[in-house]
């Protein structure tokens, strides 16, 4: 790597660490704003046992210096115990549920690649066939759909009527449909992205040059028009993350999947404070990191490219 590669990656870790510190403060404060408190929703309990809880979390101190005290423990690593979950530590709750949705993630994300990048290339090749139509047509349904309207139909057909698959994530078979419901939409669009810049790529002079000096097809198609194309589809795996991950936050309360999605969606009608934040810091992280691991692949794909 050349030195400019080197200071931009630094600037870049420079502002994924200020990123992830403003998302903490912002979701710390907004979390504490509102109004109610995670105890103020137990049955008969006093209001001396409620003092007592907040003494024993820490909620009877100063906002800020719960703030200070917080990012403190979140620098080295530690969220606490859980308010709502009694007697099991955040780290503990969200490497259980990591388990599962890293599982659905990797496998959505994957399959999300592969099928786009395949189905973009047959598209653009087979450029106005009735492959190409049928193609272009299913992935503008699948970008529009949202994944919870996506996830109730796979759940309502494969589930209800047909039968064929369990309705809960936690049985057998039970994370094919999460899965899919995931990787439709990214799916598309990377067929649509690469499509696009296949296109392109295939009317460009180096093309008909490969070909006049007796290239092959094949050789033309992998080794130049392919290789180039997929340039805005790396830039889209930090985007593509983004959307599997709040994503899954959706589809793993519609399948009842046991993952961090449904973990951080109950910690916030639990007003779990300690929970919410452990969960939200995680996803941030991983963002922020595929965001920063995209970039450094466009370089890695296109060393032409100057990183600034």
């Amino acid at each position: 790597m050349d030195s400019k590669t080197i200071s931009y990656i630094l600037k870049r870790i420079v502002m994924a660490v200020f990123t992830l510190w403003a998302v903490i403060t912002i979701t710390f404060f907004v979390m504490h704003a509102v109004p109610g408190g995670p105890f103020t929703r137990e049955k008969a309990i006093s209001a001396e046992a409620q003092a007592a809880l907040n003494a024993k979390y820490g909620l009877d101190k100063p906002l800020f210096e719960q703030y200070t005290t917080y990012l403190g423990d979140a620098i080295q690593g530690n969220f606490g115990p859980s308010i709502k979950q009694r007697g099991r530590m955040v780290t503990d709750i969200i490497v259980d549920g990591m388990k599962t949705s890293a599982k659905i993630g990797i496998i959505a994300l994957l399959i999300a690649t592969v099928f786009g990048i395949i189905f973009g290339a047959i598209a653009a090749l087979k450029r106005n066939t009735i492959f190409d139509r049928i193609i272009m047509v299913m992935t503008t349904a699948f970008v529009s759909m949202p994944s919870f309207i996506m996830g109730s139909l796979l759940l309502i057909l494969f589930c209800t009527t047909l039968n064929l698959l369990p309705a809960n994530g936690a049985a057998k078979g039970g994370l094919i449909l999460p899965v899919i419901t995931l990787a439709l939409y990214p799916m598309s669009y990377i067929t649509r992205l690469t499509r696009s810049s296949m296109l392109d790529v295939l009317g460009q002079d180096y093309i008909r040059t490969a070909k006049a000096k007796g290239v092959s097809e094949r050789n033309v198609i992998v080794h130049h028009a392919l290789k180039n194309s997929l340039i805005p589809v790396i830039t889209y795996f930090g985007p593509e993350l983004a959307y599997i991950v709040t994503g899954s936050l959706v589809v793993e309360q519609i399948f009842a999947v046991p993952g961090i999605g449904r973990y951080f969606v109950n910690s916030i009608t639990g007003r779990d404070y300690t929970l919410i934040m452990g969960t939200t810091i995680v996803l941030a992280t991983l963002i922020v990191i595929m965001n920063l691991v995209s970039d450094i692949l466009y370089k890695v794909v296109d060393p032409r490219i100057t990183l600034e």
